[in-house]
């Protein structure tokens, strides 16, 4: 039961911040955008409160109406009908209030840099991780993101060794952050005709896109070194020194881009991946220090490190952190399913979290 007085507070809070942003006054733009914010996270769970006051005000009345001698007996038996669907609905309201009240990822409105690495299986895992790579950027586009290729790396055959994905739009990490981790296909591959099922690998990792506010990086605590583009077999790309290789000393990472022509765009793209990784060190270094698994952590690529399979010859999905398996590999592969298992992940998440709360209790 959520105490009554927190809900009190909440709703106060509310009715104070929508007051303030009615009167306006002297508020900065980043003042303001900070109170509406707060008032738009407040609303969803003011409005649950709310209902959940007024069915408990139905259930005072009738349980009030009950206990009076002198009640009609029409209305009585009406009463007696209508309690207990009322206080049947009571346990649902009371939990969507307990996950409104959660903690919230303080990262889940950013924007998230995907990066897609081919892992275990040579050139079949790398046309796997373009299978992924379409996937998310369908997927992308069904939730009205944005959807920015930044870096991509391809293999001999079309696949894609590497790829580095900027995605911008609203609750991009929220929901994008379960798909970190390692992903299997077993399949009989397109390279062969052999008719056998091989299994090989892709590693997904989705961190926040950081701002300059969120991690400062000095400039000499930076590396940065610059050489001449080159594509697939050696081809020269352009005959400018444009590429850019950053190296952050303190931490050892490298990041390098060349997908530009300009130097100077190449940097602000490594720029920007080198802080959305440094975010998410800090993040994970913060989680840890709370006991608590690192959403960043992608492993080996190895076939044995999984959080999901897809298998093509039974045509099913197996998320194997929820023990869920569906079949509708084409669907969730065309990014229409995909929703299906990030909202079990979602709410099995949740789950957790409430289960963990009340153990505290």
């Amino acid at each position: 039961m959520i105490p009554a007085e927190r809900l009190k507070q909440l709703v106060e809070r509310h009715q104070y911040l929508e007051h303030v942003m009615a009167e306006g006054g002297v508020m900065t733009g980043e003042a303001f955008a900070k109170t509406s914010k707060e008032y738009a996270d407040l609303t969803p769970i003011v409005e649950a409160a709310k209902n959940m006051q007024k069915l408990q005000g139905e259930i005072a009345d009738l349980e009030a109406m009950l206990a009076d001698k002198t009640t009609d007996a029409g209305l009585r038996a009406l009463a007696e009908d209508e309690l207990p669907v009322l206080k049947a609905q009571l346990p649902e309201l009371e939990r969507q209030m307990q996950i409104l009240l959660l903690p919230k990822d303080a990262a889940d409105e950013k924007n998230a840099i995907l990066e897609i690495r081919a892992g275990t299986g040579g050139e079949e895992a790398a046309l796997f991780a373009t299978n992924l790579y379409r996937m998310y950027e369908r997927y992308a586009a069904l939730q009205g993101w944005k959807f920015e290729p930044m870096s991509l790396s391809p293999s001999d055959l079309g696949g894609i060794k590497e790829a580095i994905v900027s995605v911008s739009g609203k609750g991009v990490f929220a929901r994008l952050k379960y798909e970190s981790g390692g992903h299997r296909v077993q399949r009989v591959p397109e390279t062969e005709a052999g008719g056998r099922i091989h299994t090989s690998a892709a590693t997904v990792a989705v961190l926040p896109e950081a701002e300059e506010v969120d991690i400062h990086i000095d400039d000499k605590d930076l590396r940065i070194d610059v050489f001449r583009s080159s594509g697939p077999g050696g081809q020269s790309v352009n005959t400018t020194d444009s590429a850019v290789r950053i190296t952050h000393l303190p931490t050892g990472l490298v990041v390098q881009q060349q997908d530009e022509k300009s130097q100077h765009k190449n940097k602000d793209k490594a720029l920007k991946v080198l802080r959305a990784r440094l975010y998410e060190m800090e993040r994970s270094r913060q989680e840890a220090e709370r006991a608590a698994a690192r959403k960043g952590q992608v492993g080996t690529g190895d076939r044995s490190d999984r959080i999901r399979t897809y298998n093509f010859p039974q045509g099913r999905v197996t998320d194997h952190r929820i023990n869920l398996t569906l079949y509708k590999l084409e669907q969730v592969l065309a990014g229409e399913a995909l929703d299906e298992l990030i909202g079990a992940l979602i709410a099995s998440d949740q789950a957790e979290q409430l289960a963990a709360l009340e153990a505290v209790d």
